[in-house]
């Protein structure tokens, strides 16, 4: 995670490069073709220290102030901090970054994210984290809108406060963690996905009951709320999950044959 105390590698703007530019200076700068700065020698330097942590050069980027469709599709292992807010569907389409927002992000951040890490500082817009996919993380500190981790296949999506309606529906995959409220029909289930909700949710969708976390739940969701810097404590959390998988998993303590007709 790029850190705010951090000296940044390079700075870039966005009140000086239109998104087109500053896609292809992040790229180029990731090969090692450009030298951005007055400190070039210095910057150079410490991005060949980066490269040999395995972290990537840190960028700084300016001048957010919530453009839309911004930094779609950068698939370098680059750090960014934006400094600001993003519109609409930016860092859709990513991999192999590590972003932090300070500020907010707009409606469809982070859309189809995969093996990449974004931080918003702030609040989003509806349908964060659609689509996303294998080794992808989202967290998100502040609130977020409607369908939240809707069709996600993978990852880890982390709300630290209150989600709008449909969250998780036609979640496939994944784990999708909300600190706060739900609204109404969370988590429309379609496959082997997991929510952990602390609040209280308005409505659950059909056939979707809230239990108990088990014990090797609490301890990796303890583990999960560590990684993505969240302070919370997992045994305040409980699971929303199918009805039917509960009864199964209810047979097996039992030791009752318990069909499924799902």
């Amino acid at each position: 995670m790029p850190a705010s105390g951090q000296p940044a590698d390079f700075v870039l703007s966005m009140d000086e490069l239109n998104d087109r530019a500053l896609r292809t200076r992040i790229a180029s700068i990731v090969l090692g073709q450009v030298k951005v700065g007055k400190a070039a020698e210095v910057a150079a330097a410490s991005v060949g220290e980066s490269h040999r942590d395995g972290q990537g050069p840190l960028i700084r980027i300016e001048g957010a102030r919530g453009q839309a469709n911004a930094l779609m599709a950068i698939r370098s292992a680059v750090r960014l901090h934006v400094i600001g807010s993003l519109g609409d569907y930016s860092l859709s389409l990513c991999s192999r970054c590590d972003v932090r927002i300070d500020g907010d992000g707009g409606h469809g951040v982070a859309e189809c994210l995969e093996r990449a890490v974004v931080r918003v500082r702030g609040n989003v817009g509806h349908a964060v984290g659609v689509g996303m996919r294998g080794g992808a993380t989202i967290a998100v500190y502040g609130n977020a809108g409607d369908r939240v981790g809707a069709a996600m296949l993978a990852g880890e999506l982390f709300v630290r406060g209150d989600v709008g309606q449909d969250a998780g529906v036609g979640m496939r995959g994944g784990t999708l963690v909300v600190g706060g409220n739900a609204g109404p029909r969370l988590g429309e289930h379609r496959g082997n996905g997991i929510i952990f909700l602390k609040g209280r949710a308005e409505s659950l969708a059909e056939g979707m009951v809230e239990v108990p976390l088990k014990k090797r739940d609490e301890l990796r969701l303890g583990m999960l709320l560590i990684n993505a810097s969240i302070r919370a404590e997992a045994k305040e959390f409980r699971r929303v999950i199918p009805e039917t998988m509960w009864r199964q998993e209810q047979s097996k303590i039992t030791g009752e044959m318990r069909p499924s007709w799902r």
